[in-house]
């Protein structure tokens, strides 16, 4: 739920797209991390996911596998 309600609708959007797509298959380092990631600003986030910006090491492979899932034309 805290993918599909954060405040920016294009973060809404993209995060509850990943969210549905991965969550089932996550392992608990994979959950804990993005849930890790659902505790960052809205602002960060959408500077991270439009390479407006760089990403925090730590969430750099996440934000990555994002993007190629939940950004990406199907």
């Amino acid at each position: 739920m805290r993918a599909n309600r954060r405040g920016i609708k294009e973060m809404d959007i993209i995060l509850g797209r990943y969210a549905r797509a991965r969550l089932e298959t996550m392992d608990d380092p994979a959950l804990d991390l993005f849930d890790a990631l659902l505790s960052e600003n809205d602002q960060d986030l959408y500077q991270w996911v439009t390479r407006q910006g760089p990403a925090p090491a730590r969430f750099t492979t996440l934000i990555a596998d994002i993007m190629q899932r939940a950004c990406t034309p199907k």
